[in-house]
Formats: structure tokens, C-alpha cells, sequence
């Protein structure tokens, strides 16, 4: 695969739209914006789609970031969060691999969810109430548009404007697609809703 370019002395305090104006003329800029963001990148890939991939995809994310530039606007919404638009982007052409990952989770006891890194994010915080497999089957039935804002909340920990940002979409339409599936999630579990509890106060 394609590798960044790499800058050896990354400027200090020069912030993110700024290096993506700068990087159209001087590529190794991007290069700054992929050391501060690419870690959780990936945990969001990795909680989504499992560690194997959440490498690749990650990186693929800034690639697709890079060759971009001219799209970003930064009257619209940050860097990081035109990253994450990206990187659900990039998850939604591997579905599959999502559906399987959903499916596994259901199948796999509680007990074996510990110190198992950030592709176990979700379980490792649904430990507490044992609705593990429960959760999985929910997340599998909600639609690819209730399941990306669900996921951008609780394992990115974004809110609503920088969702409506990332998926270029009004923030009222991620409050309604939020609601849904949390509501749905509520009614999987018995009332129970461990996303909305669990991950509030989560650093992601």
C-alpha cells in the first residue's frame, strides 16, 4: 500500500484545517495530521470491523484524505471529523465483514471478553449487564444508517453536529436515527440501554 509522506520535524501549533491548506503545496503537512488522528481512527475501524483489517482501512482512510484535500471545507466542520465521514465510508464497503464480526460477537460467551484491545470496545463495556449477545443481534437488525451514527457516538464519542458533519447530514436527522436505535436497543435488552449509559462518559 501507498505510504504518506513522512515529515521529520512536524510544526508546532499550526492546526488541522491549516495543515490541509498547507499540505496542497507541501504534501509531508498531511503527514502531522495522520500522526494526531490515526490512533483513533483506527480503534473506531478496529471496533467496527475487528483488528485484522482496522490497519489497512485506517490508513486507506487518510489516503483517501489525502488525495481529497481540494474537497475538504473547513466552513463546514473539522478535520477530524471529515476523517471519521471517511473512514464510515470506507466501513461501509465492507458490510460483510461487519455482519460477521455482529454474528460472532452473539456466539461468543462473556466470560472471554477481557484485556482483549480495542476491536472488543462495544463487548468489553457490555460485561457489566451480560447482554453481549443480545446487543450483537441489535446492532445486526438496525439499518446502515441508524448503525453509523450509533457507532460514531459510542465508539468515536462523537455528538450530534460532528455526526451530522462526518455523514453529511442535518444534526436532526442524527438525533432521529439516534433515538430509533437506542429506543431499539432498549427494547433488545429489556429496557436496558448500555450505549447511552456505559459509553457517555467514555473517552472512545
Amino acid at each position: 500500500m501507498m505510504a504518506l509522506p513522512r515529515v521529520s520535524q512536524p510544526p508546532h501549533g499550526i492546526d488541522d484545517a491549516t495543515l490541509v491548506e498547507q499540505s496542497r503545496r507541501f504534501p509531508d503537512r498531511f503527514a502531522v495530521l495522520y500522526d494526531r488522528y490515526f490512533p483513533e481512527i483506527y480503534q473506531y475501524v478496529a471496533g467496527r470491523l475487528g483488528t485484522q483489517v482496522a490497519d489497512d482501512l485506517a490508513a486507506e482512510t487518510f489516503l483517501v484524505a489525502f488525495r481529497k484535500q481540494e474537497s475538504f471545507n473547513g466552513a463546514r466542520g473539522q478535520v477530524r471529523t471529515w476523517l471519521y465521514g471517511i473512514a464510515t465510508n470506507l466501513v461501509a464497503q465492507h458490510r460483510r465483514s461487519e455482519a460477521r464480526r455482529l454474528q460472532a460477537l452473539q456466539r461468543t460467551p462473556v466470560e472471554r471478553v477481557t484485556d482483549s484491545g480495542h476491536e472488543d470496545l462495544v463487548a468489553q463495556r457490555l460485561v457489566a449487564v451480560g447482554a453481549r449477545g443480545q446487543l450483537a443481534s441489535a446492532l445486526e437488525v438496525l439499518s446502515e444508517a441508524d448503525r453509523d451514527v450509533l457507532l460514531l457516538t459510542a465508539l468515536a464519542g462523537l455528538g450530534y453536529e460532528e455526526i451530522a458533519q462526518a455523514l453529511d447530514i442535518p444534526p436532526g436527522t442524527v438525533g432521529s436515527r439516534l433515538n430509533r436505535a437506542r429506543r431499539k436497543l432498549r427494547g433488545a435488552l429489556g429496557g436496558v440501554n448500555p450505549l447511552q449509559e456505559d459509553f457517555g462518559d467514555a473517552d472512545g
